[in-house]
């Protein structure tokens, strides 16, 4: 159970995970060994899960975004989404409600990439259809959970 500190520290971890637990701490009036030590029970706990930069797909050549609904045999969720989330260019993976079994967000330098990976993905075993969209325009895309 995560209490006062702890959603303070992810707060401003979240923020800007380049931080010491020097400077969170002295941003939050606590010791420095607290910090720390909070940050490590955190992430042993698995709420953390690990540091990493946001990067903007579009300036490294990513410029296409696609989100795919999937129909999947039933008894063969797990077993599809894993093998689609072990493919480079998938973002997210998610067991969704409705119409459709899972989702999943992949990214793309260019048409030929995007054509190739579908057809691979249309090769795995007990995949009964998918639908593909492709993202016109990101009006919010958000990794930081608001604490």
């Amino acid at each position: 159970m995560l209490d006062e500190l702890d959603i303070k520290i992810l707060k401003t971890f979240q923020e800007d995970a380049r931080q010491s637990s020097r400077e969170i701490a002295k941003k939050l009036n606590v010791a420095t060994g607290t910090v720390y030590s909070r940050i490590k029970k955190l992430t042993e706990s698995g709420i953390i899960k690990g540091y990493t930069a946001i990067i903007e797909p579009t300036l490294v050549g990513f410029d296409l975004t696609v989100v795919t609904l999937m129909r999947i045999e039933p008894g063969y969720l797990v077993d599809v989404e894993n093998e689609v989330a072990k493919l480079s260019n998938v973002c997210a993976v998610y067991d969704i409600t409705g119409e459709f079994d899972a989702v999943f967000i992949a990214r793309f330098k260019n048409r030929a990439a995007l054509n190739y990976f579908i057809k691979s993905v249309l090769k795995i075993p007990h995949l009964r259809g998918m639908v593909t969209s492709v993202v016109l325009n990101v009006v919010k895309e958000e990794h930081r959970v608001d604490l």
